[in-house]
């Protein structure tokens, strides 16, 4: 008799200071979720409402990874990086055991990879490429790239014009397909949520949603981990930092977080298992 799937759980997590899209983005998830599959989306306590300065990015980097750690020792399965800068990506997978760890640009452009010869990204502002260029080269995928088109939108612009939102995807996706020899289309930027259907549906390509897409890319890894053990290698680049050191130098006295002293914990519980 075969064994009835284990539940996954995923967090979505919104690594600005506002909660502005977390309803939208949660009902968004829990209809492309598979059934088992549970998602919370949460945002950060504080900090910028968008990270298109690197400056804000290093303002929401300690908060994130302790919330990521903390997911971790609330029994998460998975959880993902709401930033197309794919920020502290490696970090998280670094200070987590157990957990899978994905973000939107690694995400989406691997995906696009199985889906086109080539893809171009819609981004907000020319001020985003160079950050996301690194990551496309980082990621090995500087040849599948056909081009960026950059639509000058900020972050918090897209859902409050839509028309317009619309309208100069439309158009910059167009020329990408016709012009760069675009076969996918990704959408830069989580908050361009929304948008992908009736794009896809006038560009007869797929169009990838950079919340969506993280979040199934979650829950397929998530299914691979529990099935089959599958998850981020530790001996590497990946390898956690020591608990011993944490605690002999004061880190969570010093960053007032609990994080570690949950760590220790969970690792009692799983070592008895």
């Amino acid at each position: 008799m075969k064994e009835e799937s284990k539940d996954v759980r995923i967090l979505y997590i919104n690594p600005v200071g506002t909660n502005l899209f977390d309803s939208e983005m949660k009902k968004i998830l829990e209809d492309a979720a598979e059934d088992g599959t549970a998602v919370d989306v949460v945002s950060l306590k504080r900090g910028p409402w968008h990270l298109e300065y690197q400056y804000y990015e290093s303002l929401v980097l300690v908060d994130m990874l302790h919330l990521v750690k903390k997911a971790e020792n609330n029994g998460y399965d998975a959880a993902v990086i709401g930033c197309f800068y794919d920020i502290g990506l490696h970090e998280a997978r670094e200070v987590s055991e157990k957990m899978i760890i994905t973000a939107p640009a690694e995400a989406t452009m691997f995906t696009a990879c199985s889906l086109g010869d080539k893809f171009s990204i819609i981004v907000g502002r020319k001020k985003w490429i160079p950050q996301m260029m690194a990551n496309v080269v980082k990621y090995g995928l500087r040849e599948r790239l056909a081009s960026f088109k950059p639509i000058e939108m900020g972050v918090l612009d897209f859902q409050t014009k839509h028309e317009e939102t619309k309208k100069r995807q439309y158009e910059a996706a167009k020329e990408a397909i016709e012009k760069d020899g675009a076969e996918v289309i990704i959408l830069g930027c989580t908050a361009e949520f929304g948008f992908w259907k009736t794009l896809q549906e006038r560009l007869s390509v797929p169009v990838l949603d950079a919340v969506i897409t993280p979040f199934k890319f979650a829950e397929y890894m998530s299914s691979l981990k529990n099935k089959f053990g599958w998850s981020h290698s530790k001996i590497g680049g990946f390898e956690s930092p020591p608990l011993k050191e944490i605690e002999e130098w004061g880190i969570e006295k010093q960053y007032e977080t609990d994080v570690w002293q949950g760590a220790r914990k969970h690792l009692r519980v799983s070592s008895r298992h």
